[in-house]
């Protein structure tokens, strides 16, 4: 049997993050609504304001996953994790949950036409850079992971390849995970934590 280290006889070292946000939520709409608003806060605390391109196209990311964390990866009882990171100017989400039988799909499959849902992994895929799925690492479950960098080579962000317009207006026309509004960020809210 082969050893696990390399030939030079060290171990790979994996980069230390710049920046890291990790929170365990409840399994529910209103933890994954939370996730996704805790991550769009962050990033806004990070230098990139909330109508950022990486903002928004981060934020969306985090609600289709983590809706999809609530929707097929519950179990009653057990709570997913979110750990957003910055390493080498690229920005990764992981979202895990404790179902292991409910995988994605490697290729996400195109939608019916008719069907309300179905178009976030499409959606994940189209804003992403790369994204996969792999197996938690301490128990059972699945990390469904993103990856976004800061500024793309030779081209700043705004200035990405994306779907035909029809196709990505279809998916943001039907990308509100959970019927929670998009749109909505922290400091929309009041004081006292109601929306007016």
């Amino acid at each position: 049997m082969k050893s696990a280290s390399p030939p030079n006889g060290h171990m790979p070292q994996h980069p230390v993050p710049e920046r890291e946000f990790t929170m365990r939520f409840t399994s529910t709409p209103r933890g994954a609504r939370l996730a996704r608003r805790l991550v769009s806060h962050r990033l806004d605390d990070w230098g990139h304001p909330y109508t950022s391109p990486i903002n928004e196209a981060l934020t969306l990311i985090t609600a289709e996953l983590t809706a999809n964390a609530v929707r097929h990866g519950h179990v009653p009882g057990r709570d997913f994790h979110v750990q957003l990171t910055l390493v080498e100017d690229t920005f990764r989400i992981e979202v895990t949950d404790t179902r292991t039988e409910k995988q994605p799909p490697i290729t996400p499959p195109a939608p019916d036409s008719l069907s309300e849902s179905g178009r976030g992994l499409l959606l994940v895929a189209a804003l992403a850079d790369d994204w996969g799925v792999s197996p938690r690492r301490t128990a059972p479950g699945k990390t469904v992971w993103a990856e976004l960098p800061v500024r793309p080579k030779g081209h700043p962000l705004t200035h990405r390849v994306a779907p035909e317009p029809t196709e990505l207006d279809l998916l943001l026309a039907t990308a509100s995970p959970l019927g929670d509004d998009l749109g909505s960020r922290p400091e929309d809210a009041t004081h006292e934590g109601r929306r007016p």
